[in-house]
């Protein structure tokens, strides 16, 4: 099975740093929904992994969050895509949950859920926290120049910070293009 993971925010829509709180404030990055149309259709299995403290912090409901993903699910199907399934963490950064990135149990669960390794499988950030969440599950970390991928190059890029082996790509298609590339 060739399997992709995706962050969320910044990696297939416009992230916010007030966060993303309705299904109207859920803006698709340009090529993005594309770009899981293609992988799609070649075959991959698209799985979203995404922290969402909004939850915690009591700025949107679960019942939100599902409307939210029912929208991001359809637009990818607009699109000819299609996302197999959602993991998310819906706790504060000091809950102390092992599901948050940069921590790998959200990863983990998809693993035992889905019934595959992590070895090698492409995960796809753009915060420093994304990146270290896939070297520590075993997953080869893309990092992506939208939402704060560039922000997190300058920062982590440059010092040597991101895990050995990260990818670095411009946007969710360009990675779609090199992962298709490899493995048609």
């Amino acid at each position: 099975m060739k399997l992709v993971i995706l962050d969320r925010d910044g990696v297939i829509n416009e992230d916010s740093d007030a966060y993303i709180k309705s299904p109207g404030e859920w803006i698709p990055i340009p090529g993005s929904l594309e770009a899981i149309g293609r992988l799609s259709q070649a075959g991959w299995r698209v799985v979203v992994a995404s922290n969402q403290s909004g939850v915690a912090r009591g700025m949107f409901s679960m019942e939100t969050l599902a409307a939210i993903h029912a929208r991001m699910r359809q637009a990818a199907a607009d699109a000819g895509g299609r996302i197999d399934a959602i993991f998310f963490c819906p706790h504060g950064p000091d809950d102390g949950c092992a599901c948050r990135k940069p921590l790998p149990g959200m990863l983990r669960d998809i693993a035992r859920r889905l019934d595959v390794r992590l070895d090698g499988v492409p995960l796809v950030g753009d915060s420093l926290r994304d990146l270290q969440a896939a070297a520590a599950a075993g997953c080869s970390p893309w990092l992506v120049l939208t939402g704060k991928g560039r922000a997190t190059w300058e920062k982590s890029g440059t010092s040597g910070e991101l895990p050995a082996g990260t990818e670095v790509r411009d946007d969710l298609a360009a990675v779609a293009d090199a992962l298709l590339k490899a493995h048609p």
